[in-house]
């Protein structure tokens, strides 16, 4: 077990970001800068650690250089946020398309999960509009028709009344969002070429 986990901060549930945002008095989504960090991703940057801190502190909201000298701060922020880039990655990179949005479980209300599904695509699109910039327009039509489907998702604010019909379709958009944000993940970013064996002989 992590240093991470056994503090309560889970760098790969909802729970564990929402507890360390608390306990930074941030009054930022969770959803949207898990977002955002998957946008960047997806359109091809890769942060350095001290990049990516200055992403966390502008989205919670504190001094990038408060982060040595101010107590009241979680001394896990630094290497819960490095843990969960590097995680965040891995999961985008991985062939069995393990990756997940983060996004509360099922015990919240059904407005609480809407509205942090809403969050986790604005994030995204503007992370992937800060790295990719002009790069968009230029993708597939297939990649700009999945990003306009996007936007829309990210405007559904209201909910409904939370019944058995609206469950599935929110279950549904959630996956029809993640498996859009692996197909644009794969069209921004080509294979890594594996280095080959030392000493291997072609023929």
């Amino acid at each position: 077990m992590t240093d991470n986990a056994a503090s309560g901060f889970q760098t790969d549930d909802f729970e564990g970001w929402a507890n360390l945002f608390t306990r930074c008095r941030a009054f930022s989504h969770p959803s949207e800068l898990h977002g955002g960090l998957c946008g960047r991703l997806a359109a091809g940057a890769r942060l350095d650690q001290s990049q990516w801190l200055e992403v966390v502190c502008e989205h919670i909201g504190i001094a990038a250089d408060a982060l040595a000298g101010d107590d009241s701060l979680p001394p896990e922020l630094a290497a819960f946020m490095d843990e969960s880039y590097h995680r965040t990655l891995d999961q985008l990179r991985a062939a069995d398309l393990a990756f997940e949005l983060l996004l509360p479980e099922d015990d919240y209300a059904f407005d609480q999960r809407l509205q942090a599904l809403s969050a986790w695509v604005r994030g995204f699109l503007e992370g992937m509009a800060l790295a990719a910039g002009q790069r968009l327009g230029e993708a597939p039509e297939d990649i700009r028709e999945l990003i306009e489907d996007l936007v829309a998702i990210s405007q559904v604010e209201e909910a409904g009344e939370g019944d058995e019909a609206s469950e599935v379709q929110l279950i549904d958009i959630t996956e029809y969002v993640r498996l859009g944000v692996i197909s644009i993940f794969t069209e921004f970013n080509p294979p890594e070429q594996k280095p080959s064996s030392a000493g291997q002989t072609l023929h």
